[in-house]
């Protein structure tokens, strides 16, 4: 699982994910990626999961690149705790997302087979994705 290892506040406030991507909103690496529709957490497991699928699919030949990092900590009290005494401790840990943010890019597979991958890695995640391309210039 991904996590930071050590940052500068244990604790941070939730926030709220307004607009969309500015930075990261372009295939820079590989030759497809993955783009979020939507804006969202996503928590180190469902990273996790697609990272799982889309090394599987790409095999030997190809290439993978992670764009996010969950750094954001997500506190949780015990289940039937009285109010108060306090925030939660951290409980798992999150990558903010905005829309437009490409999250995974790959290369090394024909685009049928990066479609057929997209769809499995969409079924992993909490929002829309969609397959986007490196622009040929």
């Amino acid at each position: 699982m991904l996590m930071p290892k050590r940052i500068k506040h244990r604790k941070h406030h939730r926030g709220r994910i307004r607009g969309e991507a500015h930075r990261g909103n372009y295939v820079s690496f590989g030759e497809y990626g993955i783009q979020a529709m939507e804006s969202a957490w996503i928590s180190s497991r469902q990273i996790e999961s697609a990272r799982v699928v889309l090394t599987r699919k790409l095999q030997k030949g190809g290439k993978l690149w992670i764009r996010i990092f969950p750094d954001k900590p997500v506190t949780a009290k015990p289940a039937e705790t009285r109010m108060g005494k306090g925030k939660g401790e951290p409980k798992y840990w999150v990558a903010v997302v905005k829309r437009g943010r490409v999250m995974f890019e790959f290369e090394g597979i024909p685009e049928d087979q990066a479609k057929q991958v997209c769809y499995i890695v969409a079924q992993k995640m909490p929002i829309q994705i969609r397959l986007v391309s490196r622009d040929k210039f």
